[in-house]
């Protein structure tokens, strides 16, 4: 059977922080392989779409600043149930709340400064995979 995908994004402070690699080598060691990665600056309007189920909530528009101060790293990850394994292996998003060992426990600053992003549901994951990558550009595994 072939292994789920999810999408997770480095955000801009763990990668200007240098923890790229580290993050990277944490979830290889979690079992994930990655299919898909880039290096970019995302701007206003590709933030403000990335992050559009969020319009209306009172972050947004910090999010958005946030996403968009400093390089990130959009990837592609493939491990059999990816969305949870993903979402197990990088913590709660407050890093104060976040279990011991996970990616957000290791490197993330603040609720809102939290390291990392990993989609929330299959669905989304694919949709959120779309937005970055062309299916030409994921490596099958």
């Amino acid at each position: 059977m072939a292994a789920d995908r999810t999408l997770t994004i480095i955000k801009p402070d763990a990668f200007g922080a240098g923890n790229a690699g580290k993050i990277i080598a944490h979830l290889e060691a979690a079992g994930f392989r990655v299919a898909a990665a880039r290096v970019m600056r995302m701007t206003s309007g590709q933030a403000g779409e990335f992050y559009a189920i969020h319009r209306e909530r009172p972050f947004y528009a910090e999010l958005v600043a946030f996403m968009t101060s400093g390089d990130c790293m959009p990837m592609i990850l493939e491990k059999a149930n990816a969305v949870a394994s993903l979402r197990e292996a990088i913590g709660a998003t407050d890093p104060a709340e976040a279990a011991h060992g996970t990616v957000r426990k290791l490197y993330a600053e603040s609720k809102g400064r939290n390291a990392i992003h990993a989609s929330d549901s299959d669905e989304n994951a694919a949709r959120e995979a779309r937005f970055f990558f062309a299916e030409t550009e994921v490596i099958r595994g």
